[in-house]
């Protein structure tokens, strides 16, 4: 294998196919990059076995040459070191050559390094999935809705089905939804679909994390396929795929209240400062990070926050408008901080029924995204 590339389309593909590679994994070729040339361009492949990147450069794209192939073939070399090394070459240009028994040259103008590789057979190869019902979302909106709901995962292994996000399609509508059982995040979102397709899987919040990571942000569509066990995502020339998580998802629809006691239209911005600021006082004690709310006459609404240790933040903050009946509510201010700014919009509607009842946060208008919220029992 020999060829020449462009140095910054080489790094960008070494960034994305990494996010898959684990040091932590049990088979050792797994911590190396797949790196294949054919006579269409080079192929780059990252994997962890949960979740696999596929980097396609092509030998041309809008009239530049950025691969050269002088011969193809394949190596797989230790990602550690063939990333940091390919990020400090001085020149714009890459040269790569497989020498005698996987022995690989990289030059980049008079810098030349030689680094052990190993057989590219060797390489678990990647699930084959036929692409038979395809769904496709464009990109600004999957990234959107993965930025919507995955913060919401649990971090705890105990109930390993809630560090995923479940993901149910039915014809042209897809709802996502995250919940570690103190809060929930749901968002909906128009799809396009090849055929009348029902599906209810669950995938690993960290796979979505890293998948967002890598998405450019244009609304081209990502095309998306699911088995079994697998789901694949398609962008321009990058494959990511991740396992699914076994296991019934818990049925959350019974958790969103349908009905409202006290209804609280507020400026996203000020309320989320207001509720910064009052935790500030509020990370030390019996119940770490939770602030007050409470409702005033015409339409004030007092955010509080009191660490006897500590000190007490009382803050006033005027709402437009307020409906309903007298409300006094704890919760963490953590999860009231992380919904809003994962809400869009310059206004929010709140809809709490009673003190001690999960409420909703949702943007005025848009009833695609929902969040829920577990308030805290603080006497």
């Amino acid at each position: 294998m020999k060829f020449s590339i462009q140095r910054d389309r080489l790094i960008q593909s070494v960034q994305d196919v990494m996010k898959a590679i684990s040091t932590r994994t049990t088979i050792p070729i797994l911590t190396g990059i797949k790196i294949v040339a054919t006579n269409e361009g080079v192929t780059l492949t990252g994997s962890d076995s949960d979740v696999s990147i596929e980097s396609f450069i092509p030998k041309e794209e809008d009239g530049d040459e950025l691969v050269e192939i002088h011969s193809t073939g394949g190596i797989v070399l230790q990602a550690k070191f063939f990333g940091e090394i390919v990020k400090k070459l001085p020149m714009d240009t890459v040269e790569m050559e497989v020498i005698n028994q996987f022995q690989t040259v990289i030059r980049s103008g008079k810098a030349e390094f030689n680094l052990n590789g190993l057989d590219p057979e060797e390489y678990p190869h990647l699930p084959q999935i036929s692409e038979e019902n395809i769904i496709r979302i464009p990109t600004d909106i999957l990234k959107n809705v993965i930025r919507q709901t995955v913060f919401a995962v649990s971090a705890s292994e105990t109930r390993p089905i809630l560090t995923g996000v479940n993901w149910q399609l039915e014809g042209n509508k897809i709802s996502c939804i995250a919940t570690d059982s103190h809060r929930l995040a749901k968002r909906s979102a128009e799809v396009e679909t090849t055929g009348d397709l029902q599906y209810n899987i669950v995938i690993p919040g960290k796979s979505l994390n890293e998948l967002s990571k890598i998405l450019d942000d244009t609304n081209e569509p990502v095309e998306i396929v699911i088995t079994q066990n697998q789901i694949l995502f398609k962008a321009k020339h990058l494959l990511f795929f991740s396992r699914l998580l076994e296991g019934n998802y818990p049925d959350t629809s019974r958790l969103i209240p349908s009905e409202s006691k006290t209804e609280l239209i507020i400026n996203t911005k000020e309320f989320l400062q207001a509720i910064d600021r009052a935790s500030l006082l509020a990370r030390e004690g019996r119940n770490p990070n939770v602030v007050k709310l409470s409702t005033l006459s015409s339409g004030v609404i007092e955010i509080s926050s009191n660490t006897p240790e500590v000190g007490k933040v009382v803050e006033q903050v005027q709402s437009n408008s307020i409906e309903g009946e007298d409300l006094k509510i704890s919760f963490s201010a953590k999860y009231m901080m992380d919904a809003l700014k994962a809400l869009e919009g310059l206004e929010i509607k709140i809809n709490f029924t009673g003190a001690m009842r999960p409420f909703i946060i949702h943007p005025m208008n848009d009833e695609s995204i929902i969040q829920l919220i577990l308030p805290v029992r603080t006497y």
